[in-house]
């Protein structure tokens, strides 16, 4: 008797072990957003330090802080804060779902059929031009491109869920449809550019590099009331994700409808991921690197993977923005183009690192 006391309090000393690491993730991970969302609405080419900005937001201080922070860097903060949550979710539930570590809204296809879409817009429907009142790029009815790579990207999703269940679901199913559809739109996005005057081509390239200070309070507001519910629902449904991992036999045998979820999960991914890329453009690894990272420091608990990757790809998202405005200031990178430079290498390393936590 006196063993098998010792041998659970073993098992519960070590369960609390582990939740607390996990919890001390998420807590350390969210007070650094908190510390680099401060430190990024005080940097740019007026810098503030920590006090002004706090002023600033709560409505005091000097009138030029309050309205480029409230004005300027605050929506494009929320902004690459909401997006690169979604992102992030959005990939730790496809590959979850469909129980493949590439799985991601990128390597589905959504975000090229939303290149396609804007490209478009731009060359058959007039929407890009260039020669503004500073010889840049300008776009005579972006929400034409906004609908219209949005529109592209939900069809590519419901492509893949029709086959999905007509084809019972099956993980393999829907990645290689995901590919295929992205091959197919990756084409017709070159015929486009092909087709295009040096003015429109000009607009495509420009709506493919990701940017998240293209956004309004009131963009913002449309992403982040569809981001949240939707991430809401996975945290919800982490036990059933969980269950899922052991093979859709044992899922059902757990009461979880694994064809059904998997086809709502994919669909809801899709649809944050189209509306997020049809706002800031195209952003790639986010969604796939972000997931690997927390599974490489907490696990592939959906319960606490979920929510933590929301966190984790707040902060690469803020973090890579904030450098490119400021690693070549007062030239403004893309921040589509930072990730990409960071996601790869480090896609690599996890690759060559860490087999062990898949």
């Amino acid at each position: 008797m006196s063993t098998r006391t010792t041998e659970i309090e073993e098992v519960r000393s070590s369960y609390e072990s582990r939740f607390k690491s996990k919890l001390l993730f998420v807590l350390v991970a969210g007070g650094l957003l908190v510390l680099l969302a401060l430190f990024s609405l005080g940097t740019g080419a007026v810098s503030f330090s920590f006090a002004e900005t706090l002023k600033a937001l709560v409505g005091e201080g000097s009138a030029m802080a309050r309205t480029i922070i409230w004005n300027i860097r605050a929506p494009r903060v929320l902004t690459a804060v909401v997006v690169g949550a979604g992102l992030a979710v959005a990939g730790a539930a496809l590959q979850s779902l469909l129980r493949n570590p590439l799985a991601s809204p990128y390597t589905l296809g959504i975000s090229h059929a939303a290149a396609f879409g804007a490209a478009f817009s731009v060359v058959v429907l007039g929407a890009g031009s260039s020669g503004g009142a500073d010889g840049g790029i300008v776009f005579n009815n972006p929400y034409i491109t906004v609908i219209s790579a949005f529109g592209w990207s939900m069809l590519t999703v419901f492509i893949i869920v029709a086959l999905g269940k007509y084809r019972n679901s099956s993980p393999v199913t829907l990645i290689l449809t995901g590919i295929a559809l992205g091959s197919l739109f990756t084409a017709g996005y070159t015929v486009m550019q092909y087709f295009a005057d040096s003015s429109e081509l000009s607009s495509i390239v420009f709506w493919t590099f990701g940017d998240v200070g293209r956004t309004s309070w009131f963009q913002l507001g449309i992403v982040s009331a569809l981001v949240a519910p939707v991430a809401l629902y996975f945290v919800y449904r982490s036990w059933q994700f969980r269950a899922m991992s052991s093979g859709d036999e044992t899922a059902k045998s757990l009461g979880v409808n694994p064809e059904r979820l998997r086809l709502v999960g994919t669909l809801l991914s899709g649809l944050i991921t189209a509306l997020m890329v049809s706002f800031v453009g195209i952003i790639g690894f986010v969604g796939l690197v972000v997931p690997h990272i927390v599974r490489r420091f907490i696990g592939g608990e959906e319960r606490y993977l979920i929510p933590a990757s929301c966190l984790v790809g707040s902060l690469l998202l803020l973090g890579s923005d904030t450098a490119a405005r400021t690693v070549v200031a007062p030239i403004v990178l893309p921040v589509g183009i930072l990730t990409s430079f960071l996601g790869v290498p480090l896609f690599i390393y996890l690759v060559i690192r860490g087999k062990e936590y898949w």
